[in-house]
């Protein structure tokens, strides 16, 4: 298979599916290899970012998905009469950074570290897609473990988990000051799209 036509079907089947496909996968229908579709993937969004496209493709991992662009959300949710998903709160945000900085965490964990129950967030970040069950810990009572999703990576425009920004070593109440640094980072980024957000009309109807 040449590489436009390698090309081709990646856009099909991305296309098609909506949802994030493994590399392996495509390279197993396209009678290719995975570095090959990852390779053309990579080409297949630089092109699309040069040419200014209203589309782009994003590597997750290991995983290829095809998405809109990001500078035309405000029309999108206008053009769709979708409403905005709702922000993370400060406590989301929390446990969030402790399952991507720490993963896979139990519950028990993310309490230890916060000192406050955490059942309720862990169960919203999961409910959104944030998060998500990865097995259970070899210990007592086997409580689940959970670890972030390829959402998560969107969310954080990051390919892998090797793009977090480094985080120093958790000892005291160093440690934990370094991680509220991070979780601030979040909050702060958060508050910069609202407020780009804010700028865009609304939409002329939104449903409840």
């Amino acid at each position: 298979m040449d590489k436009i036509e390698l090309k081709s079907g990646i856009e099909a089947i991305l296309f098609a599916s909506g949802d994030p496909v493994r590399a392996d996968r495509i390279a197993m229908v396209l009678d290719t290899d995975e570095e090959e579709v990852l390779a053309a993937g990579a080409e297949l969004a630089e092109e699309y970012e040069k040419a200014g496209r209203g589309i782009r493709i994003v590597r997750l991992n290991d995983s290829l998905q095809m998405h809109s662009a990001p500078e035309h959300a405000a029309a999108i949710t206008r053009a769709l009469e979708q409403r905005r998903p709702p922000r993370l709160s400060p406590a989301s945000l929390e446990v969030l950074a402790i399952v991507a900085y720490f993963q896979p965490v139990t519950r028990a964990y993310i309490e230890q570290m916060r000192g406050v129950d955490s059942s309720y967030t862990v169960g919203v970040l999961a409910e959104r897609g944030m998060i998500e069950p990865c097995g259970q810990l070899e210990a007592v009572g086997r409580p689940t473990l959970y670890r972030t999703t390829d959402l998560f990576l969107r969310t954080m425009g990051i390919e892998s988990l090797e793009g977090l920004p480094p985080l120093p070593e958790i000892s005291g109440s160093d440690g934990l000051l370094q991680l509220q640094q991070k979780v601030d980072a979040l909050r702060a980024a958060e508050q910069t799209d609202d407020e780009m957000m804010a700028e865009q009309p609304e939409a002329v109807h939104t449903q409840e």
